[in-house]
């Protein structure tokens, strides 16, 4: 049983720990019976599976109600999810990450036609951002969107897509030649149908997910379909990533979490000698350090939920940070769980094996361990008196 402790930190209210309790219950009753033989069509399952239990809910805002994310609750579902199952946390979370940009800044027009479908589960949306020359160096996209009458015409590439392929929708970042770099890119809603938009390749990579190559040629989309104002994609981009990276963070938790309670298990029933592993002295220390990680991880992901819960405009350095240490750390906690396993942690298909695949991806995608290590020195000497 994973340790739940840490929801009486003074982070969390009543409803966050009501709403864990019962994902955890669903998790259980539903996760398991779906067939992840075919990763397209396990993705749509999840997607339909969270709609009809209400969990898209809390991923995108309400057009009619809920004008706000709540980070918390976004992390604390990403968390239970990655505990779980990696699919169902990459489903949930590119619900929310590609209608990020509609909730925070979208016109009620675009709210009005997106969001509902998305919190149903009836439609798959996309965070078109990442070019094959600029992954975390987004000023650096090369993609154009120009105004022709009463269209934008888009025409540019878009690469590793998560739910490129499967998607109704994206959140599509092009140059408008508002201003050089950061300056110059605008932000649309495209939907998938969209004549001139295809999908140039599927990727796969060592834990199966559904990621693309998009590919935009005269792809002609109205003027109202962008969102806030014209340069303003750089500043959209960043402050939907403020909101999600975090989640990312707490996904790497849920993997942790996951991996520590499977090395308890294992360390616990495997006898070596005569007695059980977890005599070993050296084996106490593997599970020692693993719990702090676990632990450091989830004081610095839900500080920066509550910050920005708690109306902080930005929380850059402080999601940069859970996101470094806890996709970092769960590296080594999975490691270690796999190295307590033996054989048979490598064996495929086996829990440690499959969150050892799935961990690795979250050390680079929205922004890599590296760059987020470049964004907490500048935050940090951004502080220092003048």
């Amino acid at each position: 049983m994973p340790d739940k402790t840490f929801l009486n930190w003074p982070f969390f209210e009543d409803r966050h720990r009501d709403l864990a309790a019962k994902l955890d219950s669903w998790s259980k009753d539903n996760l398991s019976q779906i067939d992840h033989g075919d990763t397209d069509s396990a993705c749509r399952a999840i997607v339909a599976a969270l709609g009809k239990g209400g969990w898209l809910t809390h991923a995108a805002v309400d057009p009619d109600g809920t004008a706000e994310l709540d980070v918390r609750t976004l992390c604390l579902i990403r968390e239970t999810l990655a505990r779980h199952d990696g699919l169902a946390d990459f489903a949930f979370a590119m619900q929310g990450l590609g209608t990020g940009a509609i909730s925070l800044f979208g016109s009620d027009a675009q709210k009005r036609e997106w969001l509902p479908k998305v919190r149903k589960g009836t439609a798959i949306s996309a965070f078109a951002l990442t070019e094959p020359q600029s992954g975390s160096d987004v000023a650096n996209s090369t993609m154009t969107a120009t105004l022709d009458g009463d269209h934008y015409v888009l025409n540019g590439e878009k690469t590793w897509i998560s739910n490129g392929g499967i998607a109704d929708v994206y959140t599509v970042f092009a140059r408008t030649g508002d201003g050089e770099g950061a300056k110059g890119l605008s932000a649309f809603v495209v939907p998938a149908d969209t004549p001139g938009l295809r999908v140039a390749e599927r990727l796969e990579t060592i834990a199966p997910h559904p990621l693309a190559t998009l590919s935009f040629e005269d792809c002609r989309i109205p003027k109202d379909a962008l969102i806030g104002q014209s340069g303003w994609g750089f500043r959209i981009a960043m402050s939907v990533l403020d909101v999600f990276r975090s989640t990312v963070a707490a996904a790497a938790l849920g993997f942790s979490r996951r991996a520590l309670d499977e090395a308890l298990s294992r360390v616990t029933t495997r006898h070596v000698q005569g007695a059980p592993l977890f005599d070993l002295q050296m084996v106490q220390g593997h599970i020692a350090d693993m719990a702090v990680d676990v632990d450091a991880s989830a004081l610095l992901i839900y500080r920066a939920a509550w910050t920005k819960d708690s109306g902080a405009p930005r929380i850059t350095r402080e999601a940069a940070m859970a996101k470094l240490f806890s996709t970092d750390q769960a590296q080594k906690v999975i490691d270690k769980a796999l190295q307590l396993h033996g054989g048979d942690g490598v064996r495929s298909g086996e829990v440690v094996e499959t969150l050892y695949r799935e961990i690795r991806a979250l050390r680079i995608y929205e922004g890599a361990s590296d760059v987020q290590r470049v964004i907490i020195a500048r935050q940090t000497l951004g502080q220092l008196p003048t």
